[in-house]
């Protein structure tokens, strides 16, 4: 799946509204077998997606860095947690390890990522899309339509596989 970030961007925000409305039904009624048609829609939509055509993800947002996150990192960098901090990371308003700088600076020309093996569990479980629980997530899922074109796709398939 070759993707126009720009033109995907145009599309998710066409759909917003749509989406914002259908994800706030999914909260409300709680489908039974929603965690088990979450998970074939997550490998149905994922046979198709090569994300490093795209790395929009890497690009625009970075994750939160949890402690254990930075302790693994560093660790495997071979610098201490505080040179990691001061060189890579900030706290946000909500006091919140993330990255100084967009794109992730472990990200490289051709979108692999340099520390792959090691990264962030927030990057690990990006798009989100096949946790459990998905309908608690739903502000999440929307934001991520906007970036990431395998999500839009996730939540397309899933207003056709289950209407509300």
């Amino acid at each position: 799946m070759s993707v126009n970030i720009i033109q995907h961007k145009k599309e998710a925000l066409k759909k917003q509204e749509t989406h914002k409305k259908y994800l706030e039904k999914l909260k409300s009624k709680r489908p039974k077998k929603l965690d088990v048609i979450m998970q074939e829609i997550h490998q149905n939509v994922f046979k198709n997606v090569d994300c490093l055509k795209c790395a929009n993800c890497c690009k625009i947002t970075g994750p939160l860095y949890t402690e254990r996150d930075i302790e693994r990192i560093s660790k495997n960098l071979h610098i201490k947690a505080s040179e990691f901090i001061e060189k890579y990371l900030y706290k946000d308003e909500d006091n919140d390890w993330v990255l100084k700088q967009l794109p992730c600076p472990f990200l490289d020309s051709e979108n692999y990522c340099l520390i792959y093996e090691f990264r962030p569990k927030a990057c690990k479980e990006y798009p989100h899309t096949d946790r459990k629980k998905f309908y608690q997530i739903n502000k999440l899922t929307l934001q991520n339509t906007l970036i990431c074109p395998a999500t839009y796709k996730v939540v397309e398939e899933l207003i056709k596989k289950l209407p509300l």
